[in-house]
């Protein structure tokens, strides 16, 4: 009896075409493992630093990164000529605006933002109104590293001088750009516990490392897929003959 057998013969151009695609998933795969676990350590970073005593903030300017997922806490006097409105923000399906007011900090001249939470347009479309509340305070918050939209419209520290007091977004180097005094480089979104603020639920940041996992196995699975395809097409019939007993 005689019948074909293939052998493994592999062709250059379907190899090198396949080799690139092959490498190029597996390279995918790994840089979502890689991104998987850097969000893995940040969630046990957020949970770490979320045990700590509040941090306080003083009148000795500071590093962003070391204060991310703190708790805080000053002492200080609000400004109601600093205070402006972000546009845009939604809280129960309603449009309104978050209240960002200067806090000048007690014992010097630093600074720092407090969102005192969201208000909404009245009839006009007009904020409601957002009082300052007058004299010495002590507040408590959570630390907010505000960062400019992915696709924005202005850019550079000179973006924010015709937007008065109301800013489409709100970044501390945009601010620090409109006033002379110094700044913290974070924002407190002020406690719901606390007075003198408005409505407050704050997301909480919890990176996830789930989706970075799925996308990891699906560039996995593209490289198999990739390797069968190169093993199938490496398969060329080969004669042969054989005698039946």
């Amino acid at each position: 009896m005689q019948f074909d057998e293939s052998v493994f013969h592999p062709r250059w151009l379907p190899t090198l075409i396949l080799g690139l695609a092959f490498a190029c998933f597996v390279t995918l795969g790994l840089w979502q493992l890689g991104r998987a676990a850097e969000k893995r350590e940040q969630a046990q970073d957020l949970a770490t630093r979320g045990e700590l005593p509040a941090f306080v903030l003083g009148v000795e300017p500071l590093e962003p990164e070391p204060l991310r997922y703190r708790h805080l806490s000053t002492t200080g006097t609000y400004e109601a000529e600093g205070q402006i409105l972000l546009e845009a923000r939604r809280h129960a399906s309603k449009t309104g605006f978050h209240v960002i007011t200067p806090l000048r900090i007690s014992g010097g001249e630093m600074r720092v933002l407090i969102n005192r939470g969201w208000i909404p347009t009245d009839a006009q479309g007009q904020a409601t109104p957002a009082p300052v509340p007058p004299g010495e305070v002590r507040v408590m918050g959570q630390t907010h590293i505000p960062a400019a939209p992915a696709l924005a419209l202005h850019a550079g520290p000179d973006a924010a001088l015709g937007w008065g007091g109301r800013w489409p977004y709100l970044t501390v180097d945009l601010y620090r750009a409109m006033v002379a005094y110094p700044l913290q480089p974070v924002v407190m979104l002020l406690d719901p516990a606390e007075a003198g603020g408005f409505v407050r639920e704050w997301p909480r940041e919890l990176p996830k490392e789930g989706m970075h996992l799925g996308y990891a196995i699906q560039w996995f699975a593209f490289a198999v897929i990739v390797l069968v395809i190169w093993l199938r097409l490496s398969r060329a019939k080969g004669g042969g003959q054989r005698v039946s007993p």
